[in-house]
């Protein structure tokens, strides 16, 4: 018999490293909204900085080069949308389903046309290493929830990490307080001398970046293994999009929406352990069919977008011009 408290750790430890990249998408997301843009191009974004961060990290061996060229390589993903939605008014909605189409294609194109040459990440020792486990001192030794919570990867420490200083930037700075006004109404913040114009590429550049590190994150949590029919990313980008709204976007909030989430897509790998564990209480989980825990997290994103849709404007932290293209002559 399965013992239920080491069955109990690990189903909370995976909930915490399958979801990161969820954290990443989501916190880049907030960041790309504040100004006022909607990107809904968060799925391709992330593929372009899985695939580029993964073959860059294994060619100089380093899981910083990795990060770096992940950010950077999703960063134009951002720029190419700032560009045509920016400056050349471009529906918002339809670039950044273009921008989904495009990454996704390129994922691919990249992967498949390197064939027999696409590198292990066995042979990268310092991608092993990167995202082998770092125990805290003393919190991990605290039982169960040490385990679950303070015994993870580098990246799952910074993932927390960007998102406590996206949090602390768009509050407590006056940048970060522009970018928000920039996004409420960007004809009264232009009529006081923001650069609409240099704020929305900037963060436009910069969430795209961090939506390209939890790529990174995918990529390095599938070892490295491209199949070439499906996608490392695998519907995250649009589960981070939903779980924006979830945490009324506020980057601290979307750590609790990463563990909400992350326990409805995790249950359908525990379910059966989980029953076994504690047959009186959980062992109902047997009975469910297994399509429907696949479907849950998409069926939980569903309801999100609409309860979202009834909540109050006055209790949401939606920018208020998200989604609006600015014409400065319009003001």
């Amino acid at each position: 018999m399965n013992d239920p408290i080491n069955v109990l750790t690990l189903f909370l430890f995976n909930i915490v490293l399958v979801n990161i990249p969820l954290l990443y998408g989501t916190v880049g997301e907030i960041v790309v909204e504040k100004s006022g843009s909607l990107d809904l191009g968060v799925e391709g974004t992330m593929a372009v900085g899985a695939i580029f961060g993964y073959l860059a990290g294994c060619a100089a061996n380093s899981v910083l080069v990795g990060l770096l060229v992940a950010f950077l390589s999703a960063g134009l993903c951002g720029l190419l949308f700032a560009v045509l939605t920016v400056s050349l008014q471009a529906n918002q909605n339809v670039t950044g389903l273009t921008i989904t189409t495009f990454g996704l294609g390129l994922y691919f194109f990249v992967g498949k046309g390197l064939g027999s040459n696409w590198p292990a990440m066995t042979g990268a020792s310092a991608l092993v290493q990167g995202f082998s486990s770092i125990e805290l001192p003393l919190l991990s030794k605290v039982p169960v929830l040490g385990k679950a919570l303070f015994s993870h990867n580098l990246l799952v420490y910074l993932g927390a990490a960007v998102a406590v200083l996206v949090w602390w930037y768009l509050n407590f700075t006056k940048t970060g307080l522009r970018l928000r006004a920039v996004g409420e109404n960007p004809g009264a913040a232009d009529s006081v001398g923001v650069n609409i114009l240099l704020y929305k590429y900037l963060h436009l550049i910069a969430g795209s970046g961090i939506m390209g590190l939890g790529g990174f994150y995918m990529a390095l949590y599938m070892s490295g293994s491209f199949e070439g029919s499906n996608c490392w990313i695998n519907g995250y980008g649009w589960i981070a999009i939903a779980l924006v709204i979830f945490a009324n976007w506020n980057p601290v909030m979307a750590i609790l929406g990463t563990l909400v989430f992350g326990f409805f897509n995790t249950l359908q790998i525990y379910s059966g352990p989980l029953a076994g564990a504690f047959p009186e209480t959980l062992g109902w989980l047997n009975a469910v069919p297994p399509q429907l825990y696949k479907a849950l997290p998409f069926l939980i994103t569903a309801i999100v977008l609409v309860a979202s849709s009834v909540r109050k404007r006055e209790s949401s932290g939606q920018p208020a011009a998200l989604g609006l293209n600015y014409f400065r002559e319009d003001r």
